[in-house]
């Protein structure tokens, strides 16, 4: 007879290599003990019904921004993390990678952004590094080695001044070209933001003198960031990868030029993966919802959602994720021009794939697992330990009620932003429990306030295989 902690009983599990399976899960040490037939015999301190529900693997959200009220470089108190995990925790996510951004050397802050992480996090994490200074890029093999940090962005936009927004010098091709040597040589990852800026500074001086005060809403900003920009510099930086011999990790891939600019680059050689968010297959340019709908990249037209939902079905998509901002909806005021880019999705990223992927377009509960969990899992050094149902790895587990239906409040949600772009949406299956290793966060639909504190930082090691 088999001995644990905990054991889940009687569920719909989703398996690594059986897809739906009826099974109960054996749980000990925050691990998975043992995948067992319904109703084995098993000595557990404690025994949960999972009847009715269906069992993800825990969803890694492997893009957003963790930072302080309107801030997003960091987080500065444990409050940050507490309330941007318990968000998380409710979306069925039990992992997050938030990128950190700054310009100091990143073994300087790195203890503290540590410190205040683990004080408040429900939920287990991990940390990408922005990389725009010639100290920081020096640092690299370092970050890898010592801080187990093995995935760096780079702000392909940052020129001209763009990164003061931000907070971050400008960088150019050859600061790209060196990166992703480095990363090559130090075996980690560049996830570039894909946008060649210069192209869109015409357009946008163009559109701003017809419309100073931007009131044209999302449909200028895509005019002045259009999908061309963002697929020039996708097909640039896949060329540079495979150049190089780096890995990449493409985020937030919104368009279907950018989403065919790497399919070409993949056939011609160059090995990348894909990500798309949420709210490039939930909104377009025609959303009444106003500027709070503004993100960079734009949300583009109806054809493109399509064609990126077409990318998920097809399996040329790798990855959903969030790429969640907890700004409140006051920093979207004074138009479009001046509203800040961005909008919180942790909350909605599980749902969103199930409403609109399962129920609305037939996709497979196991292909959602892989997007959501096993791929981020595999692509970003964790897939030793997270992403799927299996003996051996963390106990990571969202149990959802597949055919439940609910309609999402804005004003209710768990993260600092304080609203939704889903607010008045109804969706169909909700997240009902969630488990951090065999540790529950979220309980019919409850936080759990035991659970602050409990998420731990996930050291990766250098990647050995390509992607």
């Amino acid at each position: 007879m088999v001995s644990c902690d905990l054991v889940i009983r009687s569920g719909e599990v989703i398996l690594p290599s059986r897809g739906l399976t009826t099974c109960d899960i054996a749980i000990k040490d925050g691990r998975i003990a043992a995948i067992l037939a319904p109703g084995v015999g098993c000595s557990a301190k404690e025994e949960v019904s999972a009847k009715g529900l269906v069992v993800f693997p825990g969803a890694i959200d492997a893009h957003l921004h963790l930072g302080h009220g309107r801030d997003i470089a960091q987080p500065r108190v444990p409050r940050d993390a507490d309330q941007e995990t318990a968000a998380a925790a409710r979306g069925g996510v039990t992992s997050f990678i938030p990128y950190v951004m700054a310009t100091e050397p990143f073994d300087k802050i790195f203890p503290s952004i540590l410190e205040v992480s683990h004080a408040g996090a429900r939920i287990d994490f991990a940390y990408h590094f922005v990389i725009s200074t010639e100290e920081q890029l020096a640092g690299v093999p370092k970050y890898v080695s010592e801080l187990g940090v093995s995935t760096f962005k780079i702000f392909m936009n940052i020129r001209g001044g763009e990164g003061k927004r931000l907070g971050l010098p400008d960088i150019d091709d050859g600061f790209l070209y060196r990166l992703c040597e480095t990363a090559a040589k130090s075996k980690a990852q560049v996830c570039p933001h894909p946008e060649t800026i210069e192209m869109s500074w015409p357009l946008r001086d163009r559109l701003m003198a017809k419309d100073p005060d931007g009131k044209g809403g999302l449909a200028v900003w895509n005019d002045s960031r259009p999908p061309f920009v963002e697929a020039d510099a996708v097909q640039h930086a896949a060329y540079v990868a495979g150049i190089t011999g780096t890995r990449m990790y493409m985020v937030h891939i919104s368009s279907a030029e950018a989403l065919e600019a790497g399919l070409r680059q993949r056939r011609s050689g160059s090995r990348i993966a894909m990500e798309t968010c949420p709210h490039y297959l939930t909104h377009d340019v025609n959303w009444k919802g106003g500027d709070i709908g503004k993100i960079n990249p734009p949300v583009r037209e109806a054809a493109d959602v399509e064609a990126l939902w077409k990318g998920v079905l097809d399996g040329h998509i790798d990855t959903v994720a969030t790429d969640h901002v907890h700004r409140d909806a006051g920093s979207k005021e004074g138009g479009i021009w001046k509203a800040s880019p961005g909008c919180p999705g942790l909350e909605t990223l599980l749902p969103v794939m199930l409403s609109e992927g399962h129920h609305k377009r037939g996709l497979s509960l196991s292909r959602v697992a892989d997007l959501v969990a096993r791929n981020p899992a595999r692509l970003m050094g964790l897939g030793d330990r997270k992403g799927a149902i299996e003996p051996g790895f963390d106990a990571d587990l969202t149990f959802v009620d597949l055919n439940k239906t609910w309609t999402l409040k804005g004003s209710d949600t768990a993260s600092s932003a304080g609203y939704s772009i889903y607010d008045g949406w109804k969706f169909k299956g909700e997240v009902v429990h969630t488990a951090v290793r065999g540790r529950w966060v979220l309980r019919d639909g409850a936080l759990m306030d035991e659970a602050i504190g409990h998420g731990r930082y996930l050291h990766r090691q250098p990647f050995t295989s390509q992607i």
